[in-house]
Parts: structure tokens; C-alpha cells; sequence
């Protein structure tokens, strides 16, 4: 019998692979099926051809289908250890098994692909210098209203190097919170009324439902149900009744 022909496909790489299992858990072995069965469906359904051809992983032969090995076979395992089966690029069997045809493949395991890796990682730092830079411009003001979102009460006493050095820790660490929050004006808002109460300028009532002035007990607003206070306050000074609250109690901090 004449030999098959296997025919190499010029879009693939040759180059060493690595694959890990999906999920948390990563057990200590992990073996999958390396050629069809009647327990274990190994097939795949060539297009050109209109067939399924079964796969086999057999380590003394140049392709990973069945009608394409000839002579005697060496049945070989597939076994993943700690979570992860490195495969070199000599092995372009086991490779075109597990990249191509497995229909396990992005079920229980995934090629790790250091190209989107790099992608992923250029992506983070470019995130995370974008969040750097608009740190190192944002006023004590806003600093302060977004670090009162991560640290709460305890900005208030806060030194202005202190909450600058968090500032830049904080867009660091977590880049995307941090401009999100930077480019959120209902933070600065709800910093705002923090202050505001602190400061003894209105009051929030026990039951957290009501907003006065401090100095005559003036209703200023009431909090819808369920709402955060502060977030409802700051909702209410994009108001018109709340713009003029707003600017009244600038006038206090002045």
C-alpha cells in the first residue's frame, strides 16, 4: 500500500506550545483522550472530504489521523500535570492534536497564546500610565473625593502628601477603578456633600432619609428609598434647586 501523503498546512507555526486546563482547579494529573473510542468520541469532520476521520496520537507517526498512519503504531498518553502540558515543537503531532482538532480544546483546556498575552500585558501598562499621568494632574479636591470612595472617612485627615502618594498608589494598582472615578463627577459631588456634613454646614438625620441646614433645620431634600444619601445629594445639586444649594455651601467652605 502506498503511503498518504500528509499535507502541511502553510498558515501553521512551528514553535514550542504549551496548553493549561480551564478553571480553578488544577489537579495534579489530568488525562484526556488521546484516540477515538466508543467511550471517547475523537473525530474530526473534514470539510473537504465530507467525512469524520478519527484521531489517534500515536508517537511514532508524522499525522494525527488514522488514515494517514501506516505500519506498526505507538499509542502515546496525553497528561496534564499541575494544570499545564508543554508540548516542544518536534512533537508536531501531539501539537496539531490539541491546537486543531481535540474537541476538548477551550472546554477543560486552552492554548496559552503569548502573543494576546503580550497584548493583554501592553494593554494593562498603557492603562496603567494613562491612570498614573492623570494623577499626577488632579487637584487635592478631587483627589480626595476619589480616595474617600476606597479609604471612606479617613481622607478627612489626611495630610495633602499623604493623599497625593494614595492618589498615585491607587491608580496604580487598580488603573481602571481609579479613571473611572476620575471621570465621574458624581464622586466629586458626593465628596461634596461628605464635606459638607462634616463640616457641619447640612445635616443628614438619623435615619439617613433626610437633608437639612444645619443652622435652622431647613429641609433641603429627601432620600429616595434604598438610595445611598450622599449619592442621592449628589444627584440633587445637578438640580436647579441644587445648583443653588451647591453654590451657597461653597460660600461656607470660602
Amino acid at each position: 500500500m502506498a503511503k498518504k501523503q500528509v499535507v502541511q498546512d502553510p498558515s501553521w507555526e512551528i514553535k514550542d506550545r504549551t496548553y493549561l486546563t480551564t478553571g480553578n482547579q488544577k489537579p495534579l494529573t489530568l488525562k484526556i483522550p488521546s484516540r477515538h473510542s466508543l467511550r471517547h468520541a475523537l473525530l474530526h469532520y473534514d470539510e473537504k472530504t465530507n467525512e469524520q476521520r478519527e484521531l489517534r496520537y500515536a508517537t511514532n507517526q508524522n499525522s494525527p489521523f488514522k488514515d494517514e498512519q501506516n505500519g506498526e503504531v505507538t499509542l502515546g498518553h496525553i497528561v496534564f500535570k499541575n494544570g499545564s502540558l508543554f508540548v516542544p515543537k518536534r512533537n508536531q503531532v501531539l501539537q496539531k492534536i490539541l491546537s486543531l482538532y481535540h474537541p476538548l480544546k477551550n472546554k477543560i483546556y486552552t492554548e496559552l497564546d503569548q502573543v494576546e498575552i503580550a497584548k493583554d500585558d501592553l494593554f494593562d501598562l498603557e492603562l496603567e500610565i494613562d491612570a498614573l499621568n492623570a494623577a499626577q494632574g488632579i487637584d487635592i479636591d478631587q483627589a480626595e473625593a476619589i480616595l474617600r470612595v476606597e479609604l471612606g472617612s479617613k481622607v478627612s485627615e489626611m495630610s495633602s502628601k499623604e493623599l497625593k502618594r494614595d492618589l498615585l498608589l491607587f491608580a496604580k494598582s487598580n488603573p481602571k477603578l481609579f479613571l473611572e472615578l476620575a471621570n465621574d463627577d458624581n464622586v466629586q459631588l458626593r465628596n461634596f456633600a461628605i464635606r459638607a456634613t462634616e463640616a457641619h454646614i447640612i445635616k443628614l438625620a438619623d435615619d439617613q432619609r433626610t437633608f437639612t441646614w444645619a443652622s435652622n433645620g431647613r429641609k433641603l431634600m429627601t432620600v429616595p428609598f434604598d438610595e445611598n444619601p450622599y449619592s442621592a445629594m449628589a444627584s440633587f445639586f445637578k438640580t436647579d434647586e441644587g445648583i443653588q444649594v451647591f453654590q451657597s455651601i461653597e460660600k461656607k467652605f470660602s
